[in-house]
């Protein structure tokens, strides 16, 4: 309890320092309804909780440098273009417990500016400790367009944040527009698989699925974040697109033979979800390239004139600073890290 106080007093103290040197500081209340006192510039920024969403967040405001936290070690194997975006992280120390559970000490050791977390049942802790804690809600699927929004306002860009948004809905319309006159029956049923464990994992898929011009299989209204099924169910499904997240999953799809007679297995029509900041298919402030990229997979005739790999490479450096080789746009688009 002497070391935390003492670390406590330490962050007091520097923030102390700051205001004296700097102009008054300034408000921002975030989406729990917080106000939250935030210094002028925001140099120092720790994520907690889903990693490579927050850091998605902060990429998009051009901030991948204010980040001081590396990526917890339950994220490392899957994000190598976190790195890419954010060099630092490789060297940064993790600031969660392998239970994803905030490693205080390291928190007030970081002196941020401001922690930013999608974790709600940690903030009022955080912020008993004298730390500035910003809280982002993604319930629903364009509330990503709110977190935006709110990042404009900590960093102060604004002006980032709308051309965000306005990227995004430019985005949507241009999907909207190639599938104009689509027939209910020309909608592929889609599936979003993860097949070891035979579950739909992100409630997200529920919405770029149908946006893209896809009929959901898993869709029964449900505001779980995860669905569980059957193979019973899978084989009844019978989907003529199944989306997943890894060439492994892949692999494990055509080697079950009881997965063999399904349409999707028999056309060739396994793809796996590109993976930049995050993976497209999850929540991630990607999201409308994942719009895009589904609707060229699911109709491909009618998107032929997209250039994804354009597009991808154009978002990456208007919003995360970063001039992806042509080399790495595939990488990103193939999924296979």
């Amino acid at each position: 309890m002497i070391r935390r106080r003492t670390l406590v007093q330490g962050v007091a103290s520097l923030w102390a320092l700051r205001a004296g040197a700097q102009p008054a500081s300034r408000k921002v209340t975030d989406m729990a309804g917080r106000e939250v006192e935030l210094p002028p510039r925001i140099q120092r920024v720790v994520t907690l909780g889903s990693l490579p969403v927050l850091n998605s967040f902060v990429f998009t405001m051009g901030e991948s440098r204010s980040i001081v936290n590396g990526l917890a070690d339950f994220a490392k194997p899957h994000w190598k273009y976190q790195t890419v975006f954010a060099p630092q992280l490789a060297g940064q120390p993790t600031m969660q417990l392998p239970n994803r559970e905030p490693h205080i000490e390291a928190i007030l050791q970081a002196q941020p500016d401001v922690v930013l977390t999608l974790h709600r049942d940690a903030v009022d802790r955080l912020a008993a400790l004298g730390l500035r804690v910003v809280y982002l809600a993604w319930r629903e699927p364009e509330d990503v367009k709110g977190c935006m929004a709110l990042m404009g306002r900590v960093f102060g860009k604004p002006d980032v944040a709308q051309a965000y948004q306005q990227w995004f809905e430019g985005s949507l319309a241009t999907v909207r527009g190639g599938l104009q006159g689509l027939a209910e029956s020309q909608r592929p049923r889609v599936l979003y698989l993860q097949p070891d464990t035979l579950t739909q994992p992100r409630l997200i898929a529920e919405w770029w699925i149908p946006a893209a011009g896809g009929i959901s299989v898993t869709q029964d209204g449900r505001r779980s974040e995860s669905r569980s099924f059957s193979l019973e169910q899978v084989l009844a499904w019978d989907p003529d697109v199944m989306i997943l997240t890894t060439p492994q999953a892949v692999g494990l799809v055509r080697s079950e033979r009881a997965f063999a007679g399904l349409r999707a297995v028999r056309q060739g029509r396994l793809h796996v979800a590109p993976v930049g900041a995050h993976t497209w298919s999850n929540r991630t402030a990607e999201q409308p390239l994942t719009v895009m990229w589904a609707a060229k997979t699911f109709h491909p005739q009618r998107f032929a004139g997209l250039d994804l790999a354009s597009q991808t490479r154009d978002f990456y450096a208007k919003f995360f600073g970063t001039r992806l080789s042509d080399a790495q746009v595939a990488e990103i688009l193939s999924g296979e890290l």
